[in-house]
């Protein structure tokens, strides 16, 4: 009798473990499946706007985790050993939702939930919570001078930190390095992740010196990371043999590059050192980038093979780079008709809840993409930054920060 019952205790332990693995891996899967249910009836522009702005809102302060693994079972395994995510992912997601929300003019509820954020992130005299080991973080710090409701000088602490910690990872070359452990890699998205925040820095606080390194760390990649005449870059290149590393026109890897010219160049004041150089390295790329783009509106996880997915992160990251490019007159009715293409696709991809599908999921090395396409909140943060500046429902005008318009007719 006592074995039946140890047996029959033994059974239901089974049991019971084997259904919280289950349900650990089967109600993801299907609650994304029951999501994506009607995906892309939301045609009203303006209407799309304030969804997605609504679902950032949420994002901000219940930011989906956003897996460092492919795998799709028995997921519980990836958990345990500390293999399923990691808080530098969850940097980047937190700090597009950031500009998303704070540029320009936040309403209430955003504004409350803005310095909600700031309150988790930083101490009331300006410094990290828990400070930044990676580099990876000084998109964040670049997301508070974005942040128009906020006084910056208030979080000078994080800044300078942030800003010692990039001169920490600068290598032999006299860029900024990815990660120590790989001294002689430079990655295309340290680009996006560190030259706007240095280029804020710079001018805010008067040193020279953080522009100067911004400006070396991309006119670097142009020179040694962008396949020649092409305009497109590897995924990370070797400083000591100058060899490209991974593939060229990985989708997310040019939105990277992309962000980080374009927000370095529009920082700039028109009389700076810099400025013309950028603008043409701006306007070169621009080019690059629309003739990758796909007849739906979207770009390709690999830009350059039209039988590859779409991937909803680097059609955002590329829309930005065009929306803010267009302010250059050479490049303002192509950019404008390119970029009313890509909101079209990225509202055609957007849930019912406001949440935009299919971007690809976290790369795992050089060489190593993900499979995987779902929700991720950077995405809906630069889908966002997008969305302002859309004018009316029928996408027949985008107004740019000088009030000039672009219609489509």
């Amino acid at each position: 009798m006592n074995l039946l019952i140890s047996v029959c205790i033994v059974l239901g332990i089974v049991f019971l473990v084997g259904a919280v693995i289950l349900l650990l891996d089967v109600v993801p899967l299907f609650r994304q499946w029951l999501s994506r249910i009607y995906i892309g009836r939301q045609q009203d522009t303006l209407a799309w706007s304030r969804l997605i702005r609504r679902k950032g809102l949420t994002w901000l302060h219940h930011t989906p985790v956003m897996k460092i693994t492919d795998q799709t079972r028995i997921t519980v395994l990836d958990r345990l050993k500390g293999q399923y995510s990691n808080p530098t992912l969850q940097d980047w997601q937190h700090a597009a939702l950031l500009l998303g929300l704070a540029e320009g003019e936040p309403d209430d509820a955003e504004r409350k939930g803005i310095h909600r954020f700031l309150n988790s992130c930083f101490h009331s005299d300006g410094r990290w919570r828990t400070k930044p080991v990676h580099v990876d973080s000084a998109i964040v710090a670049y997301s508070l001078f974005k942040t128009s409701s906020i006084e910056i000088t208030s979080y000078r602490p994080a800044l300078d930190d942030m800003y010692d910690l990039i001169q920490d990872h600068i290598g032999s070359d006299g860029t900024v390095q990815y990660r120590k452990r790989m001294a002689d890699y430079r990655y295309v998205d340290t680009i996006g992740f560190i030259c706007p925040f240095l280029i804020s820095y710079g001018l805010t606080f008067n040193k020279p010196n953080a522009i100067d390194l911004a400006f070396k760390q991309i006119s670097a990649y142009i020179q040694y990371g962008m396949q020649a005449n092409k305009w497109i870059p590897c995924h990370a290149y070797d400083v000591r043999t100058l060899d490209p590393l991974g593939i060229y026109g990985w989708g997310r890897g040019m939105g990277w590059f992309a962000i980080g010219l374009i927000d370095s160049w529009e920082l700039l004041p028109p009389n700076h050192t810099y400025k013309l150089k950028l603008q043409q390295y701006v306007v070169d790329y621009a080019r690059s980038i629309m003739a990758c783009q796909q007849p739906n509106g979207n770009w390709n996880w690999t830009v350059t093979r039209r039988e590859s997915r779409p991937d909803s992160s680097a059609t955002a990251m590329l829309c930005w780079f065009l929306l803010k490019a267009a302010t250059i007159p050479e490049l303002f009715v192509s950019c404008g008709a390119s970029v009313s293409k890509g909101i079209t696709y990225l509202k055609s991809v957007t849930r019912r809840d406001g949440a935009i599908e299919f971007s690809q999921g976290d790369t795992k090395d050089i060489g190593h993409y993900s499979t995987l396409f779902g929700i991720m909140p950077f995405t809906q943060g630069f889908a966002i930054r997008l969305s302002k500046f859309v004018k009316d429902e029928g996408l027949k005008e985008i107004i740019y920060e000088d009030n000039s318009v672009y219609a489509n007719v």
